[in-house]
């Protein structure tokens, strides 16, 4: 069996604090590898947004996430010393930090194998918004 090895850059526009759902171009990306089977990583390349698999039809569970993590590390706290870029600028690194920096999904059929309910989203944690930079990487056969 020959393993076939693709690699693809995919920049994301951000509008600040929020999700993205990255799920179409990752499929689409899968897709014209041509890989049946395999395994697919997302990686990001930043340090104040991450990556995250979760519920892609009721926005209120981005809602929740949003309102739990304001609680878990919210703009301005005087613990964060590090404030370079404003008051968001630690607990974008903390909620970066608590989630994903990358993704493996395996690859089934021609398609990452998701289920029902899942999507993939960049997970932007600063305010302003940002070009963001993900790597894509499937291996299969």
């Amino acid at each position: 069996m020959t393993l076939s090895l693709e690699s693809h850059e995919l920049e994301v526009g951000t509008r600040g604090r929020g999700l993205v759902d990255v799920t179409a171009e990752v499929q689409a990306f899968v897709r014209d590898c041509k890989v049946r089977h395999g395994l697919c990583t997302v990686f990001i390349h930043h340090t104040s947004a991450s990556l995250l698999i979760t519920e892609n039809a009721d926005p209120e569970v981005h809602r929740d996430l949003e309102r739990l993590f304001s609680r878990l590390a919210p703009d301005g706290d005087p613990l964060f010393r590090h404030d370079a870029e404003g008051p968001d600028d630690m607990p974008a690194h903390v909620r970066s930090a608590l989630t994903q920096t990358s993704l493996a999904i395996p690859v089934q059929a021609g398609r990452c194998a998701l289920g029902t309910w899942q999507g993939i989203y960049l997970w932007e944690h600063r305010h302003a918004g940002h070009r963001r930079r993900l790597t894509l990487t499937v291996i299969g056969s």
